[in-house]
C-alpha cells in the first residue's frame, strides 16, 4: 500500500482549513511534517512519549520541539501539547515483552499505546484528523503504523490521515531542518531497550 498517494488524495480533498493532532516523536522528525502539512491543517503536535528512558531525556525531547515550532514560521497555526511523563504507562503496556526484538512485539505494543492516546485526545477535542510522525523513520515500518491508524479510526470514529512520511525525501528533509535550527539528534529511538539495537524497517 503506498500511503503517500492516499495522503495525497486526502489532501487534494480539503477545501477548507481543518484541525490535524499529530503525534510527535521528538523535533527532528516533526520538521518535515510540520513544514509539509502545516500548509493544509491547524495544527496541535501531541508529545505523549512514555517509552522514554528518563525525565531528562524526555524534557531534552520536549524542549527541542517548542523551541523548532517557536522559530520555525508557518501558513497556519501550530502548537505543542504534552501529556506529561507517564513512564509507567509504557512499562505496563510492555510487561512480559522486555526480551523481545527490537522492532518486534514490545515496539508493536508501543505504537498502539501512543496512537490510542492520540486518537482518544483527537476524539475528545474535536479534531478532524490524527497521526503520527512515527511513519518518517527509516527504521519503522509505515504499513503496520497505518494498520494500528486505521483500526483505531474505525473503532473510534475518528478520521486517521494515512501517512508515509518517508515519502518525497521526507526524512532527508528533516536532516536537513534539523541542521538549520540545530536540533538535538537523539541516536535511539526513546526507551533503554532501543538503545541496545536499531528497528527494523
Amino acid at each position: 500500500m503506498n500511503y503517500q498517494i492516499i495522503l495525497d488524495d486526502t489532501l487534494k480533498k480539503i477545501k477548507t482549513k481543518k484541525k490535524l493532532l499529530l503525534h510527535a516523536c521528538c523535533a527532528p522528525c516533526s520538521s518535515y511534517v510540520i513544514e509539509y502539512l502545516s500548509n493544509y491543517f491547524d495544527i496541535t503536535i501531541l508529545f505523549y512519549n512514555p517509552n522514554i528512558d528518563t525525565l531528562e531525556e524526555y524534557e531534552k525531547r520536549l524542549f527541542e520541539l517548542e523551541k523548532f515550532v517557536l522559530a520555525f514560521k508557518t501558513k497556519n497555526f501550530v502548537k505543542v501539547v504534552s501529556l506529561g511523563y507517564l513512564k509507567d504507562e509504557y512499562e505496563e503496556k510492555i510487561k512480559g515483552l522486555e526480551q523481545e526484538k527490537e522492532g518486534g512485539l514490545r515496539c508493536l505494543e508501543c505504537f498502539k499505546l501512543r496512537l490510542l492516546k492520540t486518537c482518544l485526545y483527537a476524539k475528545e477535542n474535536g479534531f478532524d484528523y490524527f497521526t503520527t510522525t512515527l511513519t518518517i523513520s527509516p527504521y519503522k515500518n509505515s504499513q503496520v503504523l497505518n494498520a494500528i491508524g486505521k483500526k483505531l479510526e474505525s473503532e473510534y470514529k475518528v478520521p486517521y490521515l494515512y501517512s508515509d512520511f518517508k515519502k518525497k525525501d521526507g526524512y532527508k528533509r528533516s536532516i536537513i531542518l534539523s541542521k538549520e535550527y540545530n536540533l538535538y539528534r537523539q541516536d535511539y529511538c526513546g526507551c533503554k531497550y532501543s538503545k541496545k539495537g536499531i528497528s527494523y524497517e
